[in-house]
């Protein structure tokens, strides 16, 4: 009974742990993603980092977040990707959460960021 209860709490903590992951997606991928014209990008870099320049079309996660209900697209299952700073950044798992809690099922992490999307040269824009 020990080695039971003991294997079911290693499941769970296990199952909690990769609880809320996201998939990680290239530039390679996300590029071909944006072509299609089939992505939404939230951006959760902060107001002056988006101001200053961020992947076209992405949403300023953190001007947005009490309204994101209406920006973000009504089919649940449609693809939605956050990002930061790089690498090392984790200031998307805010935008993945509130994604989450709005029902959202197909959110990925683009892991390069803002500043891996700079370093290989493509398309930046800046807003207002």
């Amino acid at each position: 009974m020990k080695k039971l209860l003991a294997f079911a709490a290693g499941v769970f903590l296990v199952a909690n742990l990769y609880a809320g992951e996201v998939q990680d997606i290239t530039i390679p991928e996300l590029r071909a993603d944006m072509a299609s014209g089939n992505v939404t990008l939230l951006d959760a870099n902060g107001t002056k980092s988006w101001k200053e320049g961020h992947i076209p079309g992405a949403i300023d996660f953190k001007a947005s977040k009490d309204k994101l209900a209406s920006i973000l697209p009504k089919d649940k299952a449609a693809p939605i990707v956050a990002y930061c700073g790089g690498p090392k950044c984790v200031a998307y798992k805010a935008a993945v959460k509130a994604a989450e809690q709005l029902g959202y099922t197909n959110i990925k992490h683009l892991t390069a960021g803002i500043s891996g999307w700079k370093k290989a040269g493509e398309k930046m824009e800046s807003g207002s």
